[in-house]
């Protein structure tokens, strides 16, 4: 089967599965397992989480939630729905447990995503990663974080700027201390109109040079940035044997780059709040990037290669 098809297929299958109660059944939850932790005023009933990308639209977040994740970031939303690009843009590197992906931020739009979950109770914490239309550009890309935002804080527990995704063109380039300074500022002038205090994640890229990544630890506070997410995929194709397409890499490949960077991070700025993903296909895998200094681990890829099964696998004591 096609990667994409594959991927719907397989949710909407375990969709029906727990609409029927049988989800529960075939992947039980062992909450003795579950160690909650509190950041942000948030409780999360585990540190293990779903990555943005695996739910664009939220059409899925029950399947997850029953599944036992401790939570769920659910997007990439755009203001404008959006068809991404042109097919086939999703490949798998089975013998190397990767995927490469140029998707290009297709989903339905924030209104869409923000109806899918304004309205339901999850036991996971939710989150919403938030994006740039492709035909945005200059400060029209900056206006389009500011829309989301706004028509989604209320229904999540947390939001995720989202400028390091490779398959949106320039989209790397609001890495610029000056360019996140303009988003941020917008974000943070709703958060103040609405005595909101709904804490905004940063989500960046694995491909960075040093000078950088320096450069966004030095303002992150003053922008009010509650953490790091660590990271997105990479295009470095000698990261994965017989590359063959374009797009961001993801999976076991990613591991070590991502699994640097939050080491590199740290060694900045040891107070720094890092969500470490990239790569986590194991329990060794996740307390992997738990010392390198994550307070909390999303998966993506290695969901789609181990399953399931694989909370079960990372959380057993």
């Amino acid at each position: 089967m096609p990667p994409e098809s594959a991927h719907f297929i397989g949710l909407f299958l375990l969709k029906i599965l727990n609409s029927v109660g049988l989800l529960k059944i075939f992947f039980p939850i062992r909450k003795t397992n579950f160690t909650p932790r509190k950041f942000f005023g948030l409780e999360f009933r585990n540190t293990l989480g779903v990555a943005a990308g695996l739910d664009k639209n939220g059409d899925f977040v029950d399947v997850l939630d029953s599944l036992g994740f401790g939570f769920i970031e659910i997007g990439t939303t755009t203001p404008k729905p959006q068809k991404g690009n042109p097919k086939p843009r999703v490949f798998r590197y089975t013998s190397s447990k990767a995927v490469i992906n140029r998707l290009g931020f297709n989903n339905k739009g924030v209104d869409y995503l923000a109806s899918k979950i304004k309205n339901k109770k999850f036991n996971a914490i939710i989150g919403v990663n938030i994006g740039a239309n492709k035909t945005s550009t200059r400060e029209k890309r900056i206006e389009d974080y500011k829309i989301c935002f706004e028509k989604i804080y209320q229904y999540a527990d947390y939001v995720t700027v989202n400028i390091s995704s490779p398959n949106t063109p320039e989209l790397r380039n609001l890495h610029d201390p000056n360019e996140l300074e303009k988003i941020f500022k917008s974000i943070n002038s709703i958060k103040i109109k609405n005595a909101s205090k709904i804490p905004v994640f940063l989500k960046i890229s694995p491909d960075e040079d040093d000078g950088i990544i320096e450069k966004i630890l030095k303002i992150y506070k003053d922008l009010q940035i509650c953490g790091l997410i660590v990271s997105n995929t990479s295009i470095d194709k000698n990261i994965l044997e017989n590359c063959q397409h374009e797009g961001g890499i993801s999976g076991k490949p990613l591991f070590n780059k991502s699994s640097e960077l939050l080491r590199k991070i740290k060694q900045i700025d040891d107070e720094v709040f890092l969500i470490g993903v990239g790569g986590v296909f194991s329990k060794d895998d996740y307390q992997n990037k738990i010392s390198d200094g994550a307070s909390l681990i999303q998966v993506y890829t290695g969901f789609i290669y181990e399953g399931p099964s694989i909370v079960k696998k990372i959380l057993s004591s």
